[in-house]
Formats: structure tokens, C-alpha cells, sequence
């Protein structure tokens, strides 16, 4: 990769990394105003997206259809803005600390499974297409 195009990249990367924590906002808003429970639905549902996006470009990264530029601003930045661990396993504390010691543990294992299972599926999905 050419200095230019190593730039041109981190500069996309940076620019499609903002416009997935933009996305981020919206989604979590939007689902906490129709969600009033205690469980932090939003959080899961946006990494759910973002696992089954990633899942099927690595599927076209790994095929060769997927030049690793688009790859980068498209995984690393735009799926890298969107999802959020760190915000997942800090709700997975506050429920505890709150008292819903179950709710967290469910949540945890639901915050590690469930988006490692939506990746794969993101693959195979591809992959029947």
C-alpha cells in the first residue's frame, strides 16, 4: 500500500469510524425509547448487527471480494463505531452492582454468545447467497 493510499485509508477509516458511532446514538436512542426494562436491549441489538455485518465481510474479505481498503473502512471503521463491548460489560457490572446479579450473568453470556453465533451467520448468509 502506497504512503497516499495508506492515508487516504486511515483518514476513511477515521471518517466511517464517526459516522458508525453516529449510528450508534440513533439505534440506542431509539430502542430506549420503546424499551423501558431494566435488561440494556440496545446494546445487544446493535452488537447483533454489527456481528452479522462483520460475519459477512469477512466472508467477502476472505473470498477476495472485499479489497482490504473498503475492508478497513467498512469493518474497522464503520462496524468498529457501531458496536460497543466495552459499553456492553460496563451494563454487565451496573446490573450487578444494581442488585440483578442474574440479569447481569444472563446478559454477559448473551453479550459473548450471541454475537459470535450472528458472525457466523453473517458468513454462512453470504455464502448461501
Amino acid at each position: 500500500m502506497s504512503f497516499v493510499l495508506a492515508v487516504i485509508t486511515f483518514l476513511a477509516v477515521c471518517v466511517c469510524g464517526g459516522l458508525g458511532a453516529v449510528s450508534r446514538f440513533v439505534l440506542d436512542t431509539a430502542v430506549k425509547l420503546a424499551w423501558k426494562n431494566a435488561f440494556p436491549l440496545s446494546t445487544l441489538i446493535i452488537n447483533i448487527i454489527a456481528s452479522f455485518l462483520a460475519g459477512m465481510a469477512g466472508f467477502a474479505a476472505a473470498g477476495g471480494g472485499f479489497p482490504e481498503p473498503w475492508h478497513l473502512m467498512a469493518v474497522t471503521g464503520f462496524l468498529g463505531g457501531l458496536s460497543t463491548f466495552s459499553t456492553a460489560i460496563n451494563e454487565v457490572v451496573t446490573l450487578a452492582r444494581g442488585g440483578r446479579r442474574s440479569m447481569a450473568g444472563y446478559y454477559l453470556i448473551a453479550c459473548i454468545a450471541v454475537p459470535v453465533i450472528c458472525a457466523a451467520l453473517g458468513w454462512q448468509f453470504m455464502g448461501a447467497l
